[in-house]
């Protein structure tokens, strides 16, 4: 979406890459802000329940699109575990990371896929973000059953914690896609 913004207003490489880069670096720093804040307020169940990492990959992709998308999905959870080790206790856990990782990659990636159909119609978040978590979810427990011999994560454990996290992911399907619909309209300005 945010590409279809700056070819209307014919901007150039070197603009279109420091917007980028800027809606990336926000949406890193959210990232990482809005899982410290719900751990804070609801502890660390709030965020298996909530998946708070969750909602900026999801609207990053749509906004940024899928290459971007999947940068700020690998990114995120690579920032957060680094500053938050250093302040003594890492999030995500160091056994998840990797699973979050890629997890959130699929995440950015899938829904930054629907990205320029986001410009045009802003409902096509929507499906853009349903696609997106479950194909997030599905590569999540697939890794898990792959590596699930030597890892302490199990296919039975990451179906537990999808099951946990089912409220968040129904929440996030219905505010990424308002939120990117709303940003649209103040981006785009449809005269529809």
């Amino acid at each position: 979406m945010i590409e279809q913004v700056l070819a209307r207003r014919n901007a150039a490489l070197r603009v279109k890459i420091t917007v980028k880069t800027l809606i990336s670096l926000g949406v890193i720093a959210l990232a990482v802000i809005l899982p410290q804040l719900i751990h804070l307020a609801l502890g660390a169940p709030g965020g298996m329940q909530w998946l708070p990492m969750y909602l900026p990959i999801l609207l990053g992709g749509c906004l940024l699109g899928s290459i971007w998308g999947l940068g700020v999905g690998i990114l995120s959870p690579l920032v957060s575990f680094a500053i938050t080790s250093l302040l003594g206790n890492p999030m995500p856990a160091l056994a998840r990371l990797p699973y979050m990782i890629a997890e959130l990659a699929v995440f950015g990636a899938v829904s930054g896929l629907f990205s320029q159909r986001i410009a045009q119609n802003g409902w096509m978040a929507f499906p853009a973000v349903l696609l997106a978590q479950v194909a997030g979810r599905l590569t999540f427990l697939a890794i898990a059953a792959v590596f699930q011999s030597v890892s302490p994560l199990s296919a039975e454990v990451v179906w537990s914690q999808i099951q946990t996290g089912l409220l968040g992911m129904v929440l996030q399907a219905v505010l990424v896609p308002f939120a990117a619909m709303g940003l649209r309209l103040l981006l785009i300005k449809d005269k529809e």
